[in-house]
């Protein structure tokens, strides 16, 4: 086999940026399987180029040199960015693949701009791949294994790309680990819930753990698993045997029902010093927050005395919710939700609007079934920017002015005093301020805000939310273009509009019979 130039790009960013939550935190935020892959062509003797693009590199000049196959990693909010980069290397003579949760969700619109596009991804898939690349012009060809990899590449095998991201980190430097992969639970909105649950050997979370203590007087490690500890004990097992109690420090998504006392001690001494609780919601899901069929007020109680147990031994919580699930109505679960605040202030609330991405999960094809989703360009398709599922019990405006009100609640002067009396130390204190102040507290605000009156002011913007249109209003068209920049050029012309019903469209097609 020929040795191939192989750039790969892990997306954190979507767009080129400089800010000081960029500057400090995106190389934080780095994937684990743009990693895999560049260990896995490594393996087969090619030579590989990797960037961790935070939005500060220039990428032209990284891939000055030709390169035969470019490997993208994305969520779906860096799409677009992820579009003009295949378009820029592509023109160059590169075949371009497309992997990370939008290919998985959008695999038939990001087929029109990619050669490959990967699903679940082994390392026979590159390997296969390594050895058969063409270009596929005007569809991209979609490869996907039947399920997840068993096993991947441990820390050692990667490290040379994790230490060339986190040393981009200035302060905080934190290493990507897996216990396990896919989810036991079954959220009717994520992506992860289809997934059949596995977890990652002992053995392999041991080697790791060692291995990062040869780089890291105290390594901090934070797991991507979409349940931490469903294997508890195993998980707890590994890392009480790599090192004696305090040696590392771990951040972790868990559900409360897993976060038992008993857990939790065990936890404390283990250095878990963050946790990332999935409330959701006040009327449902009582499975995954431990409160059974308990719902409202009673369930507010519940979980505020658990998510304050917590506090007792992880000095940072945040606690997560999805806004405008159609078990919402009136004022209630935003009341609640205040409740709450008032009762876990040093919780910091992570908010997230309802949002169906393609063809990740069940509900996605209900909402398209009764044509509640719309077709909002990929660039605000990360939770926050866009809700591109109409709500079932509100009209917009009122949606909108409910938001606000929490967020303008969750964000107050009192609000941010509080948080900042009840943390547990500085970092705590230092990341709870820094949250508030940017983008994801202040930056809100002023955006929903933007929002909420050009739902008043402009008719064509209202229309478009209301779905009687899908021509995109300017307000979203002059943000992406002010935010791709320089990338704009390279944009396809078709890359702002994708099928909002593809799901749909895919489900209702008749299965080929094979004789």
């Amino acid at each position: 086999m020929e040795k191939l130039n192989i750039g790969i790009i892990d997306l954190v960013a979507k767009c080129p940026t400089n800010t000081l939550w960029a500057r400090i935190m995106h190389a934080n935020l780095a994937s684990i399987m743009p990693q895999v892959v560049a260990a896995w062509c490594e393996e087969e003797g090619h030579q590989v180029t990797f960037v961790c693009f935070t939005g500060r590199e220039d990428l032209q000049k990284i891939f000055s040199q030709k390169m035969d196959l470019v490997f993208i990693s994305s969520f779906t909010h860096a799409a677009l960015l992820a579009y003009a980069l295949s378009n820029y290397f592509r023109s160059r003579g590169a075949v371009t693949v497309l992997g990370g949760p939008h290919a998985r969700c959008y695999a038939d619109d990001a087929a029109r701009y990619f050669d490959y596009v990967l699903g679940f991804t082994h390392k026979t898939t590159i390997t296969d791949l390594l050895n058969r690349y063409a270009p596929q012009r005007p569809i991209g060809e979609q490869v996907s294994a039947s399920k997840q990899p068993v096993t991947l590449p441990g820390i050692k095998q990667r490290w040379k790309f994790i230490e060339q991201t986190l040393a981009k980190a200035p302060f905080i430097k934190i290493v990507p680990m897996l216990a396990s992969m896919g989810c036991p639970y079954t959220c009717s909105f994520c992506i992860d819930a289809a997934v059949p649950y596995q977890a990652v050997e002992g053995r392999q979370i041991k080697e790791d753990l060692e291995f990062l203590l040869t780089k890291f007087r105290k390594p901090f490690i934070v797991w991507h698993d979409p349940n931490f500890g469903v294997k508890f004990h195993e998980n707890m097992e590994a890392i009480r045997t790599a090192a004696p109690p305090g040696s590392f420090r771990f951040i972790a998504e868990s559900s409360l029902s897993i976060l038992t006392k008993e857990h939790l001690e065990i936890m404390k001494s283990n250095g878990m010093e963050a946790m990332l609780p999935g409330i959701e919601s006040w009327y449902e899901l009582g499975y995954k927050a431990g409160t059974g069929r308990t719902t409202g007020i009673d369930k507010v109680y519940q979980v505020a005395e658990h998510v304050n147990t917590i506090f007792r031994y992880i000095p940072y919580v945040q606690a997560n919710f999805v806004l405008g699930l159609d078990s919402d109505e009136g004022e209630e679960p935003f009341e609640l939700t205040k409740r709450f605040i008032d009762k876990c202030p040093a919780a910091f609330p992570g908010y997230s609007l309802l949002s169906a991405f393609g063809t990740a999960a069940q509900a996605n094809l209900e909402y398209q079934q009764s044509g509640r989703v719309l077709p909002f360009p990929f660039h605000f398709l990360n939770n926050h920017l866009a809700m591109n599922v109409s709500p079932k019990n509100y009209k917009w405006p009122d949606f909108y002015d409910k938001v606000i009100d929490l967020t303008e609640y969750s964000f107050s002067p009192e609000a941010i005093y509080c948080r900042f009396m009840a943390s547990k130390n500085y970092t705590s204190t230092w990341m709870n301020l820094m949250r508030a102040m940017s983008s994801e507290g202040y930056g809100r605000i002023r955006f929903y805000r933007k929002v909420r009156k050009l739902l008043s002011t402009d008719r064509q913007f209202r229309q478009y939310f209301e779905g009687e249109t899908t021509q995109l209003p300017s307000f979203y068209r002059n943000i992406i273009r002010h935010d791709l920049g320089e990338w704009n050029a390279w944009l396809p012309d078709s890359a702002l509009e994708h099928d909002p019903n593809n799901y749909l469209r895919k489900s209702s097609l008749p299965e080929l019979s094979v004789s």
